[in-house]
Order: C-alpha cells, then sequence, then structure tokens
C-alpha cells in the first residue's frame, strides 16, 4: 500500500523531525544550561497540594511509561511466546492503564490548579512551563480519552497491529506510515502529541527525569554529631574591690 504526501509528512517527517530535536536539543541544553538542568521546585511556596499531586502524577506516570513500552516496543508474538496471551494481554493493560492513567490525569490535575490558583507560583512561571503543561495535558487527556473510548466503553482496538507497528519501524529505519494512517483519530492525535513532547522535552523541566537521584539508593547515611555543650561563662562578681588602706602606726 503505497503511502500519500501527508501520511508521509505526518507519520515519517514530523516524527524523525521529533526525535532530532529531542537528541541535538538535550546536547545543547547540557552544553549552555547546565545548572537549569532541574525541575526548579516550589515546594517552598505552596506544599499541600504539591503533597498529593506530585505522588499521583509521577506515579501515574511510571506505570504509563512501562505500560506503553511493552504495548509499543514489544512485539505481540513475544508475549505470547511467554505464555501471555493477547486476551490476558488486553485485560491487564486496560485495567492497569485505566488506573495509571486516571492517577496521572488527577495529578497534573492538582499541579495545573495549583500554578494556576495559586499567585506565587502563577507569577513565576516561565516560557517553557507555559508550552510544556498544555502539551503534556494534552498527550495525558488524548490517550486516556482514546482508551475509555475505544478499550473500555467501546468494542476494543488492537493498537498492537498498527499504531506499535508503524512505531517500531521508525527506530529500526524502515517507516511504514501506512500501519496508523487508518488507526482512530483519537490515536493518531495521540501519537503526534507525543512526538511534540519529546522535541519540546530538552527546552523544558522534563530534563530532570534524567538527573534522578539513583546514587542516594546506595549512599552511606550521613552522621550527625551533636556539638559538644560548653560550660556558660561565669557572670562577673557584682562585689566591688575596695582598696586596701594602712593603719597608720
Amino acid at each position: 500500500m503505497n503511502a500519500s504526501a501527508a501520511d508521509l509528512l505526518l507519520w515519517v517527517a514530523i516524527p524523525y523531525v521529533c526525535l532530532a530535536v529531542f537528541a541535538v536539543g538535550h546536547v545543547w541544553r547540557y552544553r549552555q544550561d547546565q545548572f537549569g538542568w532541574t525541575s526548579r521546585t516550589t515546594q517552598l511556596l505552596e506544599h499541600r497540594w504539591l503533597r498529593w499531586g506530585s505522588p499521583l502524577f509521577h506515579l501515574g506516570a511510571f506505570m504509563v511509561i512501562a505500560g506503553h513500552v511493552v504495548g509499543l516496543a514489544i512485539p505481540d508474538s513475544w508475549t505470547e511466546a511467554v505464555g501471555i496471551t493477547e486476551h490476558a494481554y488486553h485485560a491487564m493493560a486496560v485495567w492497569a492503564g485505566s488506573v495509571a492513567g486516571v492517577a496521572m490525569v488527577t495529578g497534573l490535575g492538582m499541579l495545573c490548579a495549583r500554578r494556576l490558583l495559586t499567585r506565587r507560583i502563577r507569577l513565576g512561571t516561565d516560557r517553557s512551563d507555559k508550552l510544556l503543561f498544555p502539551l503534556l495535558s494534552a498527550t495525558v487527556l488524548l490517550g486516556v480519552t482514546a482508551t475509555f473510548a475505544h478499550n473500555v466503553f467501546g468494542h476494543g482496538y488492537d493498537y498492537r497491529s498498527t499504531v506499535s507497528v508503524w512505531f517500531r519501524g521508525l527506530f529500526v529505519l524502515q517507516p511504514r506510515p501506512e500501519a496508523i494512517a487508518g488507526a482512530p483519530l483519537l490515536f493518531q492525535v495521540h501519537a503526534l502529541t507525543a512526538f511534540l513532547l519529546f522535541a519540546a522535552w530538552p527546552f523544558t523541566r522534563l530534563v530532570h527525569v534524567w538527573s534522578a537521584p539513583i546514587g542516594y539508593l546506595a549512599r552511606p547515611y550521613l552522621v550527625y554529631r551533636r556539638r559538644a555543650a560548653t560550660p556558660a561563662p561565669e557572670a562577673p562578681s557584682t562585689r566591688a574591690h575596695r582598696p586596701r588602706t594602712r593603719r597608720a602606726a
């Protein structure tokens, strides 16, 4: 099946451009802005929403990323070879993905509301955050909506035979745009926003993902010692020293 010019643009040119920006952008950011390689925490400005929103978002994100790695990068023939049937994989992916997606959306919603409603945080929002949060929100919401629309409330859609084939083909330099061209619109838009997020990644706070403090897990404990208590200085005597006088002989 021959792909149209629009399919080549959407499913070959744009993904490769985004991946190139992702790779080169990280090199540029590391060389030009090492001190900005951080998440720029705002915990001191507000911590109640952050206490719940950040763990929910990060836990949900880790689960979603793990699910995408298995679903997109690993062919279905491999999972069947280890005894996981397509039905079992589909059921596990739908329900685990739904829980992860809800956790991620809830956490992201709390973080966005916190940034919008807390004036001090809102004033400190820079241009990269103004790009990141809408793009990240769109990517997450589209993915969750596609899952619920087609695999929870719908008749089910096997993206491993279409989207996954296209995705793996990009990395082995054998792109197959026709594989995703017939996918549902929600999956297509979700894939495009995900690649745009990859392109924006190096220029936002997302770079802190590569600086996770894994070394702390094996770091020896820090021993804190109290400073030895020093005796309080003696109070000066209040007794007046009178000069001694000699008695006359």
